[in-house]
């Protein structure tokens, strides 16, 4: 059995002992595809974002009020501002207390007026805790 004689230096060696770490390149092409690939997805998501506002669609909305009228029924007061020479379509949704969706409703807007205020009553399959626009298009 061959032994060495460490008399009172480390078990394992100094750092003389071992050969110089290989230097490594390329980790500046890492960072830069790192980079661009969440630029793109941050770019992405921005789009979903600001294609989910109304304001591509040409006809935005707002919510003004909501009630709800007992476990059949609930109405709600938005705005719909738009093109005048534009008729728009808006879909309302009423939701539960789980988010499930318990009542919706298409309301047609003619042209002939850019900013209008609605009131709705839509009927609902149980007792609606929120009612929302979904969306509101213009046709």
């Amino acid at each position: 059995m061959a032994t060495r004689d460490v008399e009172n230096g480390p078990v394992l060696g100094t750092p003389d002992d071992f050969p110089d770490r290989p230097k490594r390149g390329g980790r500046l092409v890492v960072h830069v595809v790192i980079g661009v690939l969440v630029a793109i997805i941050a770019g992405g998501w921005g789009y979903v974002m600001w294609s989910m506002t109304g304001s591509s669609t040409g006809a935005a909305s707002q919510v003004v009020s909501f009630t709800v009228e007992g476990p059949n029924q609930a109405e709600i007061t938005f705005d719909v501002d738009k093109p005048a020479d534009r008729a728009a379509v808006c879909r309302i949704r009423a939701l539960d207390v789980n988010h499930a969706e318990v009542g919706s409703k298409e309301v047609k807007i003619p042209a002939g007026e850019g900013s209008k205020r609605l009131k709705e009553r839509l009927g609902t399959s149980v007792q609606a805790t929120s009612v929302h626009i979904q969306y509101c298009n213009l046709v």
